[in-house]
């Protein structure tokens, strides 16, 4: 696979796990600060979506480091969304922006992960 299908796989598995696969429970839950919701603190909630990333991102590069690196600015991310330090046109950008760097790091490596 080249560095534009890589690229393209992830931000097609970037949207599919944002959207359907993370899913009103985790949406909600990631910003409840003041009260968990359905008695499950925010971070936990957070976590476990920033962790599907990370899943789906090692697994499309074929390397664990390249997802713990995807679950960490990915939990970041959304924090800063929900904490409304900007919104979801920001988070979007960063978190496309964050897939992008992913590719330049494999390409500057060769094309391996």
């Amino acid at each position: 696979m080249d560095n534009s299908e890589l690229l393209m796989l992830l931000v097609g598995l970037h949207f599919l796990c944002d959207y359907p696969l993370q899913g009103d429970f985790l949406a909600v839950g990631k910003g409840s600060f003041s009260k968990p919701h359905c008695g499950i603190p925010w971070w936990h909630c957070l976590t476990a979506h920033a962790a599907i990333h990370g899943l789906a991102v090692g697994l499309a590069i074929g390397h664990w480091w390249f997802g713990v690196v995807e679950t960490v600015a990915h939990w970041l991310i959304d924090f800063g969304k929900c904490r409304k330090w900007f919104g979801i046109n920001a988070d979007q950008a960063l978190h496309i922006g964050c897939k992008v760097a992913l590719v330049m790091v494999i390409a500057m490596e060769g094309g391996k992960a």
